[in-house]
């Protein structure tokens, strides 16, 4: 059974509160060096673990740069307040935009997630 994903920050308590405000969800479990987020919809975990001489991933990748190696896709109703109320918890924008309808942005550890518009 899949539990959740386990994500490496300077700071997984600060980092685990902006997902916490970006979502809606709430603090699971916090202890030092460990911050759980727990999914409303059920028994899902985002583990934000402390981690020494963290480097922050390149994105779009670079050669010889640390690359990241997973991000969260988020599906949203209006692209252009989601990015808002992102930039507004602490995220930035990327520089590069490869399509119309998502948003890639960092978040305050660096770590790049994308905002997808529902066009359904």
């Amino acid at each position: 059974m899949w539990w959740g994903t386990a994500i490496e920050a300077p700071d997984p308590a600060a980092l685990a509160r902006f997902y916490s405000d970006l979502l809606g969800w709430a603090i699971g479990h916090e202890e030092p060096g460990t911050t759980i987020l727990a999914a409303p919809e059920g028994s899902i975990y985002v583990v934000f673990q402390q981690a020494t001489g963290y480097q922050p991933p390149v994105w779009p990748a670079v050669d010889g740069q640390q690359r990241a190696m997973m991000h969260f896709d988020f599906q949203v109703g209006d692209l252009d307040s989601a990015v808002a109320e992102a930039i507004a918890l602490g995220a930035s924008i990327a520089v590069d935009q490869p399509q119309d309808n998502v948003r890639v942005l960092l978040d305050p550890a660096g770590h790049p997630f994308c905002l997808c518009r529902d066009d359904g």
